[in-house]
């Protein structure tokens, strides 16, 4: 007969399993803060070098983005920063002529406001409006996304684009403050293009002018309770 197994001696004290360590306060105030910066890193690398989002507070490029259209931006390839600076370095990526872009308006009066515009005039081109048809060079452009027929009525150019610069417009000629009136947009400024809109609202302009946030979160709220105020047709719609 066997002898009976000493479990003593088989498994001494210093081999044994032991209890996990309950975390005191500060260790799970420390790992939060730490999964908390992960996040927030996260945050910063996607809204700094991948995607943004965006909202259209005005009329200047109807009939292709809309008041109240919620935009996915990429930003690969044309502008890597530090979001909420003015720290940023332009990538390798170029707009192509009629391609709408996302760029810092030349308004240093404004504080260098985010526009966005249908890309017009290349570097070297020379645009000129005649009786409110574009020319590229002494050609006629075709531009079927206009809402509404050209207005005889604008003559406007020759414009010269600089080499690096852009000749930016708004689809909705009658209602766009673009490189008419400013002028040309540095390479440097472009942050980049929209990918898709994911939400469209119908709301009054005001609403999604920078400083409204009261008034943007009860659009939300009210779009939640009348579902009618969101355009469904929109929502997903690629560029």
């Amino acid at each position: 007969m066997k002898a009976d197994v000493d479990t003593e001696a088989v498994f001494p004290d210093d081999v044994r399993e032991e209890k996990p360590k309950e975390l005191t306060a500060g260790d799970r105030i420390w790992h939060e803060v730490i999964s908390w910066f992960w996040v927030i890193l996260a945050f910063l690398f996607i809204e700094g070098t991948l995607v943004q989002a965006r909202v259209i507070p005005s009329g200047s490029m109807e009939k292709t983005v809309l008041i109240g259209d919620h935009l996915i931006v990429s930003r690969i390839g044309y502008d890597a920063g530090i979001p909420f600076t003015n720290i940023h370095v332009p990538l390798w990526r170029n707009p192509k002529r009629q391609q709408i872009i996302v760029f810092r308006a030349p308004l240093p009066e404004q504080g260098f406001p985010d526009f966005i515009k249908r890309t017009i005039g290349l570097p070297g081109d020379t645009i000129e409006i005649k009786q409110g048809v574009v020319y590229i060079n002494g050609t006629a452009l075709a531009e079927p996304y206009r809402p509404d027929p050209p207005n005889a009525l604008e003559n406007r150019g020759p414009y010269k684009v600089p080499a690096g610069d852009y000749f930016m417009m708004g689809d909705n000629r009658e209602n766009s403050y673009d490189s008419r009136y400013w002028g040309f947009v540095p390479r440097e400024n472009i942050i980049g293009t929209p990918l898709m809109i994911y939400m469209s609202i119908d709301a009054p302009e005001e609403v999604w002018e920078p400083g409204h946030i009261g008034e943007r979160f009860e659009t939300y709220l009210n779009a939640v309770i009348h579902p009618s105020e969101v355009r469904w047709k929109r929502l997903f719609h690629i560029f």
